[in-house]
């Protein structure tokens, strides 16, 4: 996607560069239920529940999904629009349009001049230096309709390991760690997959380096409870974060899930 100077960027081109565009289905299956789940009720009052996938890749299976989730789970008349800075992406993903309700355009952080209610960015900014990631986030959030919401964040290739940042008018507001439990070994592993914003401060003296320690320990002192599945472990694990007074804001029914979401003041670069 995008290299723009916050503010400066011309509306009417597409701020981007083309990045690798690498997908699967079910990749981002974590996060598209995180965003029914979560900004539901921002979608249902909408005027115009429209939703971007920005920077869907070389195919347009996680467009297709996320309009199919969110019409099975939040609104039927949910929009899906699709946006990619390299016209042969567009041009290949028309044969799974379906006009209105998923669509294809040419287009990058500038957002194509629509006014999205909620934008997903995921696996586009770790491409892009971490100096570029502030100026990235105000463009898109300038875009965005009023109490919108940026989604940005990072996964695996299969999706079992996913991380992301949800930002709106005011700033980022949390990051939630996500994993599929059943293949985790051990959280720290997620650190490998922490949005572009932080993986370069997984370091001792930052703060989400010491949220994944206390969380990495949590599992270890949980290995008990590994009796019981890696969910209750997981919950366990989770528990100890929350008792050591990192501000948790979800609570067990989203923990059973594999997540984590936690306030961004407590882990905002120092």
């Amino acid at each position: 996607m995008a290299s723009a100077a916050s503010g400066t960027a011309d509306p009417g081109k597409a701020q981007g560069v083309v990045t690798r565009g690498t997908t699967n289905p079910n990749r981002l299956r974590r996060v598209d239920n995180w965003i029914a789940d979560t900004l539901g009720d921002l979608l249902r009052d909408a005027a115009d529940p429209l939703v971007i996938d920005l920077g869907y890749g070389a195919t347009p299976v996680t467009a297709v999904e996320l309009r199919a989730r969110l019409a099975r789970r939040v609104r039927p008349d949910t929009r899906v629009t699709g946006l990619e800075i390299d016209p042969a992406r567009v041009v290949a993903a028309q044969p799974a349009a379906d006009p209105p309700w998923l669509e294809f355009r040419r287009g990058g952080f500038e957002l194509a001049g629509l006014r999205p209610v909620v934008v997903r960015a995921f696996n586009v900014l770790r491409q892009y230096p971490e100096a570029e990631v502030t100026a990235a986030w105000n463009l898109i959030v300038s875009r965005l309709a009023p109490g919108g919401v940026l989604v940005e964040g990072t996964c695996d290739e299969p999706g079992r390991l996913a991380t992301w940042i949800a930002l709106d008018a005011a700033g980022p507001r949390t990051l939630t760690l996500a994993a599929r439990l059943a293949n985790l070994d051990t959280p720290a592993t997620l650190a490998e997959r922490l949005p572009k914003a932080l993986i370069h401060r997984n370091v001792p003296g930052e703060r989400v380096h010491a949220l994944i320690r206390t969380l990495d320990d949590g599992w270890r002192d949980a290995a008990p409870y590994a009796v019981f599945g890696p969910r209750q472990r997981w919950m366990r694990a989770v528990r100890t974060v929350r008792d050591a007074g990192w501000p948790v804001h979800d609570g067990p029914r989203r923990w059973r899930l594999g997540e984590l979401t936690i306030g961004w003041e407590s882990v905002a670069a120092r």
